[in-house]
């Protein structure tokens, strides 16, 4: 049976860059808890247990709980030495790796490669890798970003499946290579962020 309590980050966060008013910030002990669910499978760790919301009476491992568990990786990831929550609502993987491109810690020819490793992977392993790579160098951007994290998991629902893989490589890549006007081309700069339904567990 499906759980339907909300995903870890928005237990603890605003989804605006603050924590919530009716609790404490996320415990350290959680983080590195679900920081040990790296590279393992969903479920393995038993100390992940109460953070996930997709868990199944039977044990089955759905494309949800694939999709949850890699992000509790990542945010937890992300949140790793950050005394603001990074959990931002409406913050996409292409907008927050832009974030990282621009903030020129590295070069932009190497963030696109690794930008552009994750969004060309075709086993959903294959995309955490990298987009932990550069969540890792994430941490170091200020003002910070973010990135939304429920956001994130239903676009890696849709990673595993391949007739939908493309949809999400265009959406990141809408953000992540976002047109602005220079000094002499001054105009709106209004983005359309492609939208689909969303999916339930």
């Amino acid at each position: 049976m499906t759980e339907t309590r909300s995903h870890y980050w928005q237990r603890y966060t605003s989804g605006n860059g603050t924590w919530r008013t009716d609790r404490e910030p996320a415990p350290g002990a959680h983080l590195a808890a679900l920081r040990r669910g790296i590279g393992r499978e969903p479920g393995d760790v038993p100390a992940m247990w109460p953070f996930y919301t997709t868990l199944r009476a039977d044990g089955s491992v759905s494309d949800h709980l694939r999709a949850e568990h890699l992000a509790l990786t990542l945010f937890a990831v992300h949140q790793q030495s950050q005394a603001a929550p990074v959990h931002r609502a409406g913050v996409g993987v292409g907008t927050a790796i832009r974030a990282l491109r621009l903030d020129g810690k590295f070069s932009a020819e190497a963030v696109d490669r690794r930008f552009g490793a994750a969004a060309t992977a075709t086993a959903l392993g294959e995309v955490a890798h990298h987009l932990r790579g550069l969540i890792t160098q994430l941490r170091g951007v200020k003002p910070q970003p973010g990135l939304d994290y429920t956001r994130l998991v239903a676009d890696l629902v849709r990673w595993q499946h391949p007739d939908r893989q493309a949809w999400v490589r265009r959406q990141w890549g809408s953000q992540y290579f976002v047109w602005t006007p220079g000094p002499s081309d001054p105009g709106d700069t209004t983005v359309i962020t492609p939208t689909e339904p969303e999916e339930t567990p």
